[in-house]
C-alpha cells in the first residue's frame, strides 16, 4: 500500500490455502499495513471476512473493529470479485471499510 506515492506500508499475514483462508489473510495484511500508516493512533482488528455469491457474482465483505482513544466503531466494507481474485477483493473491501475514518489518523510526513 502506498500513500501519496511517498511512503509504502507492507502488511503480512498467514492463512490456510482455502478461499476463506486467503480472504482472511489478505484482509489481515491490509489492516496491518493501514495500522503502520497511522503509527498506532488507530487500532484495527478483523471481526470477519466472507465471500458469497450474490446476483451471479462473488462479493467479499469484511467487518472491522476500529479503536481510538476516543471511540470504538464497527466498520463494514465490500468489494465484488472474480473466483480467482478473492484476496485482492478482501484488501479492497478493507480499504472500503476504513476510507471514511482513515484520513484523520494518517501521519503526514514530508519527503525525506
Amino acid at each position: 500500500m502506498s500513500w501519496t506515492g511517498q511512503r509504502r506500508f507492507i502488511g503480512e499475514a498467514t492463512g490456510t490455502q482455502t478461499m476463506e483462508g486467503e480472504i482472511r489473510a489478505s484482509a489481515e495484511a491490509a489492516l496491518a499495513a493501514i495500522a503502520q500508516s497511522t503509527e498506532g493512533r488507530l487500532k484495527l482488528g478483523l471481526r470477519g471476512a466472507k465471500a458469497f455469491r450474490a446476483f451471479d457474482a462473488w462479493m467479499v465483505v469484511v467487518s472491522v473493529n476500529a479503536r481510538t482513544t476516543e471511540d470504538t466503531r464497527r466498520l463494514w466494507g465490500a468489494f465484488p470479485c472474480t473466483d480467482e481474485d478473492t484476496g485482492r477483493a478482501a484488501v479492497l473491501a478493507v480499504l472500503d471499510s476504513t476510507n471514511r475514518i482513515l484520513e484523520r489518523y494518517l501521519v503526514a510526513r514530508g519527503p525525506s
